[in-house]
């Protein structure tokens, strides 16, 4: 298995270098948008690529019609992540707790456009996995989906809106994957292979420095081998308001959120879940400080209704302060965050745990993705910083905590992790180390180490293996 890995290391070392030389070379053509993991906020309508553009350039905007009102664009993305896991779910061990094992994703689109009026929009992946076979799950909907249909849209701009100063309405009906704030409560999950999307309507309504997004969607789970369809009992709706920051102010966002789940069991009570999460954000600088800049971001959300026939009552609350010196070797940006998401005082009754909704958990609670924003106080502290212009290195050290002892802990799916409470507030330490480095436009790379210590909490519940977990991974894009 070892060596499979170190040949599969090393074809895709070959593989990434071959995509550097290929993508080395921007078009100096005009208005080029910023690629984005969310394809479709692009804006390729206004670009033209010269005489001595690439095909990838050339394939951005092609025209169909005379006065160019009608043209169709197409794109694409590859990724590749090499993990190495020890001691994974503390020491599960069925089938086992240590795997090396390769993902891979491919993701292409096309982009048409009919006047100013009318967009349409599909996107086909495929995600793989190679041997993973030693660890719980196997090849979970999280790393394999054969062949799926990621997004397949239509947008209707009933309001287009000329330029940024000008009120615009669009309202967009299929497939679709919603990324909202900092993603902590809604995100289409870039980290697992296998992306996270919706079918549904939504409508986006932008003024100002203002947009606000109102959806009515159901959520798609995986199938791994077969069509992913819709789940009519995942409802998930709501607003979601933006005012960007404007002149260095600060940003904020209001949203109210809902969702359903049938026959869930949350510490002892069961039932059919609908769950409202109304909450705000907010972010920017805060000044100077002996010769620095300071800035802050606040986000805290209330979640009310029922489970069968208990209430809901549930919270949770995240705050960072961050540092940056002027002037300072390596440009290193230090920062303190707490996080803390409500659980259950007591087994039964009326539900005090939050639900983290459909969160990039990856982010927050540690990249060893051990913990769920549920029934949990975690605290972190570390820097960013510039090695080179292209390379960034983050260091950061976590203690997570359990709020309730009465309650579990939580996967960062949001699952129970064991069925026994934790009895101690202390749930483990863990260090984090990524590099991310970017060759051009189009390419990157990226690398990291965790290392987790299993608390108390952990050991009154079963196995409490410490773990580690290595990965390196690149992607390309067009």
């Amino acid at each position: 298995m070892r060596m499979t890995m170190r040949c599969t290391l090393a074809i895709s070392c070959v593989l990434l270098a071959s995509a550097t030389t290929l993508f080395a070379q921007d078009s100096n053509g005009s208005q080029r948008p910023k690629l984005q993991f969310i394809r479709q906020n692009e804006d390729w309508s206004n670009f033209k690529a010269s005489e001595d553009a690439s095909i990838f350039d050339r394939l951005k905007r092609i025209d169909l019609s005379d006065d160019g009102d009608v043209w169709v664009g197409f794109g694409g993305r590859a990724d590749a992540r090499l993990e190495a896991w020890d001691g994974f779910g503390f020491g599960a061990t069925t089938p086992g707790n240590s795997d090396e094992f390769l993902l891979t994703r491919a993701i292409v689109h096309s982009d048409l456009h009919v006047g100013k009026d009318l967009r349409f929009w599909l996107e086909l992946k495929t995600a793989q996995v190679l041997g993973r076979d030693q660890l719980p799950g196997r090849r979970r909907g999280l790393d394999l989906d054969t062949a799926a249909v990621y997004q397949a849209f239509a947008d209707w701009y009933v309001v287009p809106g000329n330029d940024e100063r000008d009120s615009s309405l669009r309202v967009r009906l299929g497939r679709q994957a919603f990324l909202f704030g900092k993603q902590r409560f809604v995100s289409p999950l870039p980290w697992a292979n296998t992306l996270r999307t919706w079918d549904g309507i939504s409508a986006l309504f932008k003024t100002g420095a203002w947009e606000i997004n109102g959806f009515l969607s159901y959520f798609v789970p995986i199938q791994k081998r077969s069509f992913n369809d819709s789940n009519d009992d995942l409802e998930f709706y709501g607003v979601y308001a933006t005012k960007k920051p404007v002149d260095g102010g600060r940003g904020y966002d209001f949203f109210l959120l809902g969702n359903t789940r049938p026959n869930v069991n949350i510490n002892g009570t069961t039932g059919n879940e609908r769950r409202h999460t109304l909450g705000m954000r907010t972010w920017g600088g805060l000044g100077e400080i002996a010769g620095g800049k300071v800035d802050a971001e606040f986000e805290g959300a209330y979640q009310f209704g029922e489970v069968g026939s208990a209430d809901v009552s549930a919270y949770s609350v995240t705050g960072v302060v961050g540092y940056t010196p002027k002037e300072m070797k390596f440009s290193p940006r230090f920062f303190l965050g707490v996080d803390a998401a409500s659980g259950d005082s007591s087994a039964g009754g009326d539900v005090g745990t939050f639900h983290q909704l459909f969160p990039l958990g990856h982010a927050y609670l540690g990249l060893a993705d051990a913990f769920g924003r549920q029934n949990i106080f975690a605290v972190n502290i570390g820097a960013a910083l510039e090695l080179a212009k292209a390379t960034r290195l983050q260091i950061v050290a976590h203690s997570f905590s359990a709020l309730e002892t009465n309650d579990g802990f939580y996967t960062v799916g949001g699952g129970r992790a064991r069925t026994g409470a934790v009895g101690s507030s202390d749930l483990g330490q863990e260090i984090d180390i990524l590099v991310n480095h970017k060759f051009n436009g189009h390419v990157s790379a990226y690398g990291g180490y965790s290392y987790l210590i299993a608390g108390d909490g952990i050991s009154n519940t079963g196995p409490d293996s410490n773990q580690s977990f290595f990965y390196l991974g690149a992607a390309a894009v067009f």
